[in-house]
């Protein structure tokens, strides 16, 4: 929840370097606005290098009489590209497994790219459920018919959001590996989607995920509301 009309500022700043960047081929940014925002963003930056996304959509297609609900349909009209699906916020809010299985089909079907999140929370790491809660989240919604041309998957550990703390290189290798091991069993031989790390990523530890090569790229929160903080963030992994 965080931006109004003049926040476009931030993207501005974001496409310039990335239009003068040597390394751009090398990455792609989105930048997922609230609903507010999305139709003002995608028009005012055609020909930029950032591509608009929406932070959540309603389980159900085209119109309905859910007040204050947004469709995929409706988002696909307004020029968003891609959708984030499964955030660990919305999971709290009461996204259960068949929810989330809905609306990915629906964001699909409109030729929506997914963004899905999965993570454990500090008590489910505790008690060492995480590879049981990770294949929960990704068994019980995506299905092997769903395109991976069209699906990121986000880990997000729930108890990293925010709080400054990050899983250390073996910990975040080995969830990894296991991520994309439940992965490789959904889809067997289609292309494997890529997999994003989130979690109190900045510019000072983003170096410490160079090491991670089953790491293809990053869910960014809080450092994206500053397009300083961003851009530092691309410098140094990328250099």
């Amino acid at each position: 929840m965080f931006g109004i009309p003049s926040s476009i500022n931030i993207i501005n700043k974001m496409n310039a370097f990335i239009k003068k960047d040597k390394y751009k081929n090398s990455y792609k940014v989105v930048v997922t606005p609230p609903f507010t925002l999305i139709e003002k963003f995608s028009k005012n930056i055609k020909g930029g290098k950032v591509e608009i996304g929406a932070q959540n959509c309603f389980h159900k297609d085209f119109y309905s009489s859910d007040t204050g609900a947004i469709s995929a349909y409706m988002l696909k009209k307004i020029n968003s590209k891609y959708v984030i699906i499964g955030h660990s916020d919305n999971r709290a809010e009461g996204d259960n497994n068949k929810i989330l299985k809905e609306k990915v089909k629906v964001a699909l079907t409109n030729n929506l790219k997914v963004i899905f999140c999965i993570g454990e929370n500090n008590i489910e790491k505790k008690n060492k459920q995480t590879y049981k809660v990770l294949n929960n989240q990704l068994t019980k919604v995506l299905l092997p018919k769903f395109n991976t041309n069209k699906l990121l998957i986000a880990y997000e550990p729930i108890w990293s959001i925010g709080t400054g703390k990050i899983p250390n290189n073996h910990e975040l290798t080995v969830n990894a590996g296991y991520i994309k091991k439940i992965i490789k069993k959904i889809y067997r031989n289609k292309n494997a989607p890529p997999l994003l790390y989130g979690g109190s990523v900045d510019s000072n530890n983003v170096k410490h995920f160079k090491e991670i090569t089953s790491i293809d790229g990053f869910l960014i929160g809080g450092a994206s509301k500053s397009s300083k903080k961003f851009i530092d963030i691309i410098k140094n992994y990328y250099r």
